[in-house]
């Protein structure tokens, strides 16, 4: 099979095209020929080697963390799925590799896709979606009547975390250019403040959650509008002791991380909120409730551009830009004519 080969770590570092054996699946395992893989700023960390200590993937290796495509066969101990079937999924933590023709994904990780949704739309959603499901519905627990902000509503994760948080209920407002306004009263969003011209910490209060995808003073000032008892999620750290505790990343990184989080956590602390790092993880079931969402229209992903296989560089390359209003998309030859 083709696939798209990180050779070795580095910014910038351009990937490969390697022919590489075709996967053989477990007997919990599906194989799935992939027509559409999403981008995520993940695949870009992980090129340059930021998230060594957490994923020691050794080089060389596959890169890509989304995924929609057609199963080519199961494993013997698969149940509810079968060659034919349009899925999606996030492969899990070291079983990633999604910039290929082919892919073996655990059976535990894999959703149907909707029949409202084309395999580019499908490869938009598992990882954002699932990251927005866990901060907001997991974590958050948010209700009818509770405030919401979400940080970079344009992002790939904010653009779903929007729409989940309004489905569940809650005031939603968010941060961004003037110029993305309208598309993301479009999303759902109540409120929109213009990060360049306006600070949201002298804006908002008594909010019960923040969703955060940004480090420094932006977290750090996000603290400072939630009502006690409130909770500050980070998707982009710093990771917190209780985080390498629950990964099992081991005394010396628990230590590291208790010291790099030690501002944010005291300053929550003081202001009787609960700080919280969340590194997402790969759930099928989780997938499947958020595929119900999108049948009924609760939520759509949101596609910024859609590159070839071939352009798969171009894609990260674009992708590091930051300019990018939700996914960017690659698709393989299968679905490019």
């Amino acid at each position: 099979m083709k696939a798209w080969s990180l050779d070795r770590y580095g910014k910038a570092q351009k990937l490969r095209m390697a022919d590489l054996p075709d996967p053989v699946p477990s007997a919990t395992e599906v194989l799935i020929r992939i027509h559409a893989a999403g981008l995520n700023p993940l695949d870009l960390k992980l090129r340059d080697g930021a998230f060594k200590p957490i994923l020691p993937y050794k080089p060389p290796f596959v890169l890509g963390h989304d995924l929609a495509g057609e199963v080519v066969a199961i494993g013997a101990e698969v149940t509810g799925f079968h060659p034919g079937d349009r899925v999606m999924a996030r492969p899990c933590d070291g079983r990633i590799g999604t910039l290929a023709e082919l892919i073996a994904v655990d059976v535990a990780d894999l959703a149907p896709i909707p029949a409202n949704l084309s395999m580019a739309e499908a490869a938009a959603l598992p990882l954002v979606s699932l990251t927005a499901w866990q901060a907001l519905v997991e974590l958050g627990q948010v209700g009818p009547g509770q405030k919401v902000l979400i940080h970079a509503g344009t992002g790939g994760v904010g653009s779903i975390a929007i729409q989940l948080a309004k489905h569940l209920g809650a005031y939603v407002a968010t941060t961004a250019s003037a110029k993305n306004t309208e598309m993301l009263r479009d999303l759902g969003a109540d409120q929109v403040i213009d990060y360049r011209n306006e600070d949201f910490a002298q804006i908002l209060s008594g909010y019960d959650l923040v969703l955060c995808s940004l480090e420094g003073e932006t977290l750090a000032k996000s603290v400072s509008i939630l009502k006690s008892g409130g909770k500050l999620i980070s998707i982009s750290g710093p990771p917190t002791p209780e985080f390498a505790k629950a990964k099992g990343l081991g005394f010396v990184l628990g230590l590291i991380f208790r010291v790099i989080s030690r501002s944010i956590r005291r300053k929550a602390r003081a202001a009787g909120v609960s700080y919280h790092f969340l590194f997402m993880r790969a759930d099928g079931d989780q997938l499947r409730q958020i595929a119900q969402l999108v049948a009924t229209g609760a939520i759509r992903p949101v596609i910024d551009r859609v590159f070839s296989f071939a352009e798969t560089n171009a894609a990260l390359a674009y992708l590091e830009t930051g300019r990018a209003k939700g996914k960017v998309v690659v698709t393989l030859p299968s679905i490019e004519e």
